[in-house]
């Protein structure tokens, strides 16, 4: 909800705070960046040292946040407080997945996900409402105020309900790696979405890029030597695995796209208000939360290639007819653009993450349920920056969408090719 509640908000945010372009678009994104960098580090703490008290310090830490961004009086406390915000989520949300993992045998997995999926859902359709009516009738601060009161109920499930599995307690925590992923997120997302702004040819912008570029070239390099990674790279070695973490990264990507990029084109260039901006956006969520079960069923039954194959050339087609739409100024296109975009959702997100979480013994089902998240995020926040990045230089939203729709192209045509098919059916 955080998530689309905020990109509804924005254009307020801007307006209030006095933020230029790119300085609104880091509300977003410098919680993405947080959560992207920390959440495979949460699952990897979480499995060492738990998953009930290290959840119950991200719920803390992420509502605490929530209240400190709600009473922000500029721009600089209002991101700090999202960095904040993203540190808690890192905890919450690899961790979420985890729990379905551990929780349900792999036969019944992909229908739990599905579950999962759908709920989670639920929250994504209320986030534009949500935000929309709390902006236009309150003030974009309530949309952090609110997520108190899901924090407080959450955490009491967690302790009322949730008993560790035993774990192995004697393995340590990769600081090296965590420190070289930060640095490598952080400076190459930062030059990707300073350089429209400052200039490419910035000596600082070209340094960011290249240090950041090299730091992640080195994790990759460092993760590949130890004994106990923070991310496992020779996960990776498996094809399924590979194409598996890359559609949810495009999932995560298009989803960016649409609620970021797409309630901003509807309030900046249509000149709706937040509320029907946010009311405009259910054509990509509602069916979203139909289709999660059922890509949680056909996932168990069919295995992870044709529903994920599907789904992306679903997610293809909606985000090629949403740049059609803003183009030739068509606005039945975009809504149903953003339909095909929510039915693909699901059927990207729920068998990707059930291949990766059966890949993998259960006490690697921390580590498994960060890389998952981590390429969610990353794919976000990477999507976020070049987005941002495609606007700044174009001043055309259309072509926004289109790169969006090239590079999910792209990736279907990879995974045609990496997606095992022999996998059985369940």
């Amino acid at each position: 909800m955080d998530e689309t509640a905020v990109g509804v908000a924005l254009p307020s945010i801007r307006r209030e705070l006095g933020l230029s372009e790119i300085s609104s678009h880091w509300v977003v994104n410098i919680y993405l960046l947080t959560l992207a960098c920390l959440a495979g580090a949460a699952g990897r703490i979480g499995d060492i040292v738990g998953i009930r008290v290290l959840l119950t310090a991200g719920l803390t830490i992420f509502g605490a946040a929530s209240i400190f961004a709600g009473f922000a009086p500029n721009g600089l406390t209002l991101l700090l407080a999202r960095g904040v915000q993203g540190i808690g989520a890192a905890a919450i949300f690899p961790l979420s997945l985890t729990l379905i993992a551990l929780s349900f045998e792999e036969k019944g997995r992909g229908k739990a996900l599905g579950i999962y999926g759908a709920i989670g859902t639920c929250f994504l359709a209320a986030g534009p409402l949500v935000g929309g009516v709390l902006t236009a009738g309150l003030s974009w601060r309530w949309i952090f105020w609110i997520n108190p009161i899901v924090v407080i109920c959450v955490g009491y499930v967690v302790w009322r309900l949730w008993r560790d599995p035993p774990r192995r307690i004697k393995e340590r925590f990769d600081l090296i790696g965590l420190v070289l992923l930060l640095c490598g997120l952080s400076l190459s997302v930062y030059g990707i979405m300073q350089g429209p702004e400052v200039g490419w040819q910035r000596g600082y912008v070209i340094a960011t890029l290249v240090f950041g570029i090299s730091a992640l070239v080195v994790f990759v390099l460092v993760e590949k030597q130890r004994d106990d990674p923070l991310v496992a790279v020779a996960l990776f070695r498996n094809s399924t695995f590979t194409a598996s973490n890359l559609i949810v990264g495009t999932a995560q990507y298009a989803k960016i796209a649409t609620f970021v990029f797409g309630s901003m084109y509807l309030q900046t260039v249509e000149g709706w208000g937040p509320l029907w901006a946010g009311i405009a956006l259910l054509p990509a969520v509602l069916p979203t939360t139909l289709a999660a079960p059922v890509a949680g069923k056909l996932s168990d039954e069919r295995g992870t290639r044709w529903p994920a194959l599907l789904g992306l050339l679903l997610i293809t087609s909606g985000l090629s007819l949403t740049a059609a739409g803003m183009m030739f100024q068509i606005t039945a296109a975009i809504f149903i653009g953003f339909a095909s975009f929510g039915t693909a959702v699901s059927l990207m997100f729920v068998p990707s993450q059930r291949a990766v979480t059966t890949s993998v013994a259960p006490h690697m089902q921390g580590q498994a349920g960060g890389i998952v998240l981590s390429s969610q995020l990353i794919g976000g926040t990477l999507g976020m920056a070049v987005c941002s990045t495609i606007l700044a230089v174009t001043s055309s939203f259309a072509a926004v969408f289109w790169v969006a729709g090239i590079f999910s192209m792209l990736v279907l045509a990879y995974s045609n090719h990496a997606l095992d098919t022999h996998e059985p059916a369940r």
